[in-house]
């Protein structure tokens, strides 16, 4: 069975420039666990999933390293705001996962599944010969697999 069969369409892409508060906005309304960022000529250069709000490799608020001073009782209240005015104005560029594992429409299933596995990753962008976004797989998306029952997200 080839990707293709199973991507879901259309994928959700966000430009390297676009704000974490507008990233956030279009997950929370979309209900999507991520968007795939694109550069100037619309390739895919990274994805940013919703455990980029939690990486604990980057400078970014939600993570690990700050969870217990936002969420702990003695951080002053003044301090988390200023914490949530500097996220919302990052980029994508700055907390996407990169480089961006991907596949074509015409890798397989089997493909699929050994690349999330070898890389630990919960999605993979599909792209076309040119690079630019045509689809998503997601585990979710696996499960169908074994109960077709609902097609559609």
């Amino acid at each position: 069975m080839k990707t293709k069969e199973i991507m879901v369409q259309p994928v959700v892409t966000v430009n390297e420039d676009t704000t974490v508060e507008d990233i956030a906005k279009i997950m929370l309304d979309r209900r999507i666990g991520s968007v795939v960022v694109v550069d100037e000529q619309g390739k895919a250069c990274g994805i940013v999933t919703e455990s980029d709000f939690a990486a604990k490799e980057r400078a970014f608020p939600f993570s690990r390293y700050w969870a217990p001073q936002i969420f702990g009782m003695w951080m002053p209240k003044d301090k988390i705001e200023e914490i949530y005015k500097i996220a919302r104005t990052m980029t994508a560029k700055e907390i996407m996962s990169s480089p961006v594992i991907t596949l074509t429409e015409e890798d397989t299933v089997e493909e699929v599944v050994r690349k999330m596995l070898h890389y630990d990753i919960n999605r993979i962008p599909i792209v076309n010969k040119e690079r630019r976004p045509v689809g998503i797989v997601a585990r979710y998306d696996l499960l169908r697999l074994i109960s077709p029952v609902n097609k559609t997200r």
